[in-house]
């Protein structure tokens, strides 16, 4: 069983993303998503900057995040226009719930932007496990559409500021499957001085 809620320790051991193409209705309601957010923003926060941003898409914005997504590939691509790009809107119309999460570093700060955007990333992680934590699964997606300067714009992406991913939220439409992970030994040494 993936993302067992019976203990921390059984969820971490068993915590599995869905995939965002295959999850339906239900999602969070409006309540659920503010718990949900509320929890990932209790992450390690170098300087008490909260170096990032949470934006939500509601279901009747994904027409038109679609066709943002639409407008800036054909700008990258300009021989793209008239071509079939439904998986534009496929991509923008998965899973009940989209957040799209910004990284937005403090420049002046003395905390190292790194560490800033580290922070965001912890972010993304605890939004995962928060969804999760409420029954339904998460999937975190970059992709072109997160490094788009004209798509980090339309979110209020300043100077600076990145697209960490976009976070869809919902029920699985089917089992999820194992993915390969890495072997502890793969990985994991002691230091040898």
């Amino acid at each position: 069983m993936f993302n067992d809620r019976s203990s921390l320790l059984a969820h971490l051991a068993t915590r599995r993303s869905g995939k965002a193409r295959d999850m339906i209705a239900p999602g969070p309601d409006a309540a659920q998503l503010h718990d949900i957010i509320a929890l990932a923003l209790r992450t390690p926060d170098h300087g008490k900057l909260a170096p990032w941003r949470i934006i939500s898409v509601a279901a009747d914005q994904r027409g038109a995040f679609a066709a943002l997504l639409k407008t800036a590939w054909i700008e990258e691509n300009p021989g793209a226009a008239g071509l079939d790009l439904s998986a534009l809107d496929q991509f923008a119309h998965q899973a009940p719930s989209l957040l799209v999460l910004l990284s937005t570093p403090v420049a002046a700060s003395k905390i190292p932007v790194w560490e800033q955007q580290m922070s965001a990333g912890a972010v993304g992680m605890n939004l995962l496990h928060a969804a999760h934590a409420h029954g339904f699964v998460g999937s975190w997606l970059t992709g072109w559409a997160a490094y788009n300067p004209g798509v980090a714009a339309a979110f209020g992406a300043g100077v600076g500021d990145t697209i960490v991913g976009y976070f869809f939220l919902g029920s699985p439409a089917r089992e999820l499957d194992e993915r390969p992970r890495p072997e502890y030994d793969d990985v994991v040494r002691a230091w040898e001085i």
